[in-house]
């Protein structure tokens, strides 16, 4: 997406379906649509008519891509003001035009998007896919690369997996996190856990044998530093320290009255 403002704005591919048939499907692909920031939807020759109640109940409250969908009788009226446009299928043809994966597909239409071109990505039914006609009128075949041991792909997926590879056009960062977290702890607490650690480590007999004492330090300060601690872990972890090393006394004490009792005995 050009941020120029001397630049055309550039529009999402267009949506079509032929004939469609079930009005869960066309409800479910707006679904998409609206997830991916895909917004115009056509629709040619629906099998039962448009509008379908069932579609909107389909669609989860994504409701505009089918507001705004409009019907036509033919594939040729629905992509006559389209300047791209790209069929997907998964069935081989006899047709010499270039075969490309959804991802070298979006790239390509968000390349033309760029330079104001109105681009398009045509879907076939559910039973037969696309006619070969149809796919005569594009200028590409886009292929998703599925497992050959199962080809089955409902509609609404075909349509996910394409406007999911659109949106990277537009944005490849992940969305920003539900609740910021708290910053890492600096290098003064950290370097008071790492000595409170070693010395209850060092108490407790763990540096064995002395000489590889240092290795093993530097190999716990390595380890704990990447975890990105903040202040209320480290003082977390320091509070467990402390309660372990106490139970370690408890535990000698005990052992230490037993031994009375057998020496008094």
């Amino acid at each position: 997406m050009s941020s120029d403002p001397g630049m055309p704005e550039a529009r999402p591919p267009v949506v079509i379906l032929s004939t469609p048939q079930l009005a869960e499907n066309i409800g479910a692909v707006a679904r998409v649509m609206a997830n991916f920031g895909l917004s115009e939807l056509r629709l040619v020759n629906p099998r039962d008519g448009w509008p379908q109640d069932r579609a909107w109940a389909s669609a989860s409250g994504a409701n505009w891509p089918l507001e705004g969908a409009t019907v036509f009788e033919r594939v040729e009226d629905a992509i006559a003001d389209l300047q791209l446009v790209y069929a997907t299928t998964a069935r081989p043809r006899e047709l010499q035009l270039p075969i490309l994966t959804p991802r070298q597909a979006a790239g390509e239409l968000s390349s033309a998007a760029g330079e104001g071109l109105r681009t398009g990505l045509l879907f076939g039914g559910e039973r037969a896919g696309l006619e070969t006609a149809d796919v005569a009128l594009c200028s590409a075949v886009v292929t998703i690369p599925i497992d050959p041991k199962f080809r089955s792909l409902n509609l609404a997926q075909a349509v996910a997996l394409n406007a999911y590879e659109w949106r990277m056009t537009v944005t490849d960062a992940p969305p920003p996190n539900f609740r910021e977290g708290a910053p890492p702890a600096d290098g003064a607490a950290m370097l008071g856990l790492f000595g409170h650690l070693e010395r209850e480590l060092e108490e407790s007999g763990f540096f064995h044998p002395p000489e590889k004492t240092p290795n093993m330090v530097q190999n716990l300060r390595a380890m704990l530093s990447r975890a990105r601690f903040t202040d209320q872990e480290v003082r977390t972890l320091r509070g467990v320290i402390t309660a372990l090393s106490r139970g370690r006394g408890k535990v000698l004490e005990k052992i230490a009255g037993r031994k009375t009792g057998e020496d008094e005995g």
